[in-house]
């Protein structure tokens, strides 16, 4: 039987909206693929798609449909640049966003069906600090928090830090300075932060980098395509490649499996016990 390495599952999240959480997770999920990584991005943001919208895709299926018995997950799986495998969600429906625990293990029975393996499995958050935000953060292994130089980017990443590190026990998070105009001021940011959780929590705080603020991922966005897909050589499409760089230097999860179904399986686990 052929070994398979464990998938590494990276939650992207934030706390607010607006700070590129979509746009991070689409465009750090490209560039792992440029790298040879076999990826999938899951838009957990179940209610109100976006990473279909960013990319310009049009699938025909999606989550729903899957929990309806409608199709399997391959079904609904579309591909995205680089062959990165996305799990769509639905668009406008509330439904989606108060799932049950037998619709968390539907999700369960889909994930365990694929034959697919990953090496990657990036979560692209809802906005907010919902039920379902904290969910899909507890599930992953990484916890990529997206924060710009703004006040109430920093305050609510605080908010979604102190959540889960008083409530659910989740001592350690990356940090990554979205649209900044420096490296300087990716480090002001993270010491905003950082400053601010040394103070009043228990955890551990670690730079993941910077994004840089670019034009060329606001061009990329209006032809909703990827700015690694369209301007890999731009500044920020150079600073999304570091970051996959730096992801792959991230320790491998202690997991016997190469599926994405124990992700869910723990989401499972979450949900039957609060």
């Amino acid at each position: 039987m052929k070994h398979r390495k464990p998938v590494q599952v990276i939650a992207v999240t934030g706390g607010k909206g607006g700070v590129g959480k979509t746009n991070v997770s689409v465009n750090l999920s490209i560039a792992l693929a440029r790298r040879g990584n076999r990826v999938a991005l899951f838009d957990a943001d179940l209610g109100l798609a976006n990473v279909d919208v960013m990319l310009g895709l049009s699938p025909a299926r999606n989550l729903e449909d899957v929990l309806r018995g409608e199709c399997a997950l391959e079904e609904a799986m579309v591909c995205g640049p680089e062959n990165v495998q996305i799990f769509p969600a639905a668009s406008g429906t509330r439904h989606m966003v108060n799932l049950g625990i037998a619709e968390h293990n539907g999700l369960v029975h889909a994930f365990s069906a694929l034959d697919d393996d990953f090496d990657y499995l990036i979560v692209d958050t809802a906005a907010g600090l919902a039920d379902g935000v904290v969910t899909f953060v507890r599930a992953a292994q990484e916890v990529l928090v997206v924060v710009c130089d703004e006040p109430t980017s920093i305050t609510d990443a605080y908010g979604l830090i102190k959540l889960l590190n008083r409530d659910h026990g989740l001592s350690r998070f990356r940090v990554l300075a979205n649209m900044v105009k420096s490296p300087q001021e990716a480090d002001q940011v993270f010491r905003k932060i950082n400053q601010v959780t040394d103070r009043f929590l228990d955890v551990a705080l670690q730079p993941a980098g910077m994004i840089p603020s670019d034009e060329c991922v606001r061009k990329a966005v209006k032809r909703q395509r990827a700015v690694m897909d369209l301007y890999p050589g731009s500044p920020a499409g150079r600073a999304f490649d570091q970051l996959a760089g730096r992801v792959e230097t991230w320790p491998p999860p202690r997991m016997v499996t190469g599926h994405a179904q124990f992700f869910v399986e723990r989401i499972v686990a979450h949900a039957a016990a609060v």
